[in-house]
């Protein structure tokens, strides 16, 4: 295999986190109804956390609960311990999700009431009037 080929393959869940990425970009900007926008949101999202949580993996590494009386004697090995910060940012990053998507669907589910459809350009037309 060739330097590019392997490179691909060695990163093969960054290219997925992009493709899931692309998917709610579209999804946000190509699609009128308002459901479909939503759920390209959450797509997207989901996509940036999971991007954010494999990129704070290490492959060998221990958890970073440490013991005193080891760590005073033998010092610690920051190669050795995986990082929780990424891993907590995207806690809050979930909840955040979690959030919005409520918030959102509360203001979809009012201005269905208040115009009777869901689509974009129906409720641009029902504005203008």
């Amino acid at each position: 295999m060739d330097a590019l080929t392997t490179l691909i393959l060695a990163k093969y869940n960054y290219w997925i986190y992009v493709i899931l990425m692309m998917i709610g970009f579209y999804a946000m900007i190509g699609k009128k109804n308002l459901i479909k926008k939503l759920l390209g949101m959450n797509i997207f999202q989901t996509a940036i956390i999971l991007m954010f949580v494999s990129a704070g993996v290490k492959k060998g590494a221990a958890i970073p609960i440490l013991d005193k009386h080891h760590v005073l004697e033998h010092g610690i090995k920051a190669v050795e311990i995986v990082n929780p910060l990424p891993h907590v940012l995207m806690l809050t990053a979930i909840v955040v999700s979690v959030s919005v998507t409520g918030v959102a669907l509360a203001i979809i589910l009012r201005i269905y009431r208040e115009y009777g459809t869901l689509e974009e350009d129906e409720i641009m037309e029902k504005i203008g009037q």
